[in-house]
């Protein structure tokens, strides 16, 4: 029989958000897989590490953290190559995945890959844009708003059309393209409704006004919030649930 491959959630940083599911599959798992850079440790090991086993055998993957391309198909192809020898000879694989590993998550490039040859078990986790919305005390929506999630990757033409048509939106993968996406928010007039969020969960989180973030770049584990819709969710700081 071959083993069984879990991708689990771990939610957005804080190791009290895990799942019970998870953690009893992640203590189960005689083999654990987990992206990391090339430059440092695995965040989403960091998240589990207090919950691993020296028994356990490790499967890092090592993705590049550079502006320009780098061959990722090659490092998915690799990973998931030596997951399967894993799998074929009986032992579950469990693949830790920041936050939800179907939400922008780099599990789906291991799903495609081995799917169709092995029994696959997704474990949801906590999205960080819930964990930003309860860190910054306001909805994400209400009612018939249009939540919308936004890479800040992409054009000016189209951020500014998703600003104009939506109720309720959120920033990610901002980075580098903070200073650009701060000025967008700002023609669309949205700047004093934005709460900016960074490394939500952890110890050195950031909660503020948009408006009064300083910098140009933000870190990748950032989120910008933005709500415009029906309900009066906005304090005298910007953020917070203003009672009606």
């Amino acid at each position: 029989m071959t083993g069984k491959l879990y991708g689990l959630g771990l939610g957005p940083g804080d190791p009290e958000l895990l799942t019970l599911k998870a953690l009893r599959l992640l203590q189960a798992s005689p083999v654990v897989a987990y992206p990391g850079p090339d430059d440092g440790p695995s965040f989403a090991r960091s998240i589990v590490a207090e919950f691993l086993d020296k028994s356990q055998i490790e499967i890092p993957i090592i993705i590049p953290m550079r502006v320009e391309r780098f061959p990722a198909k090659s490092v998915y192809d690799a990973a998931a190559k030596e997951i399967a020898t894993h799998l074929d000879d009986g032992r579950d694989v469990a693949v830790l995945c920041e936050g939800d590993p179907f939400f922008y998550g780099s599990f789906m490039h291991l799903f495609e890959r081995l799917a169709g040859d092995y029994e696959i078990e997704i474990v949801p986790g906590v999205s960080s844009l819930m964990a930003s919305a309860a860190a910054l005390g306001r909805p994400l929506a209400a009612r018939n708003d249009v939540l919308t999630v936004i890479p800040a990757p992409l054009d000016d033409e189209a951020i500014a059309a998703k600003l104009a048509s939506s109720d309720a939106i959120a920033f990610i993968k901002i980075g580098r393209h903070f200073e650009r996406v701060k000025n967008l928010i700002g023609k669309a007039g949205l700047t004093a409704s934005a709460g900016y969020l960074e490394r939500v969960t952890l110890d050195n989180q950031k909660v503020m006004p948009l408006g009064d973030v300083d910098d140009d770049r933000a870190p990748y584990f950032s989120i910008i919030l933005i709500y415009k819709g029906a309900e009066n969710w906005i304090s005298d700081l910007g953020m917070g649930i203003q009672k009606q």
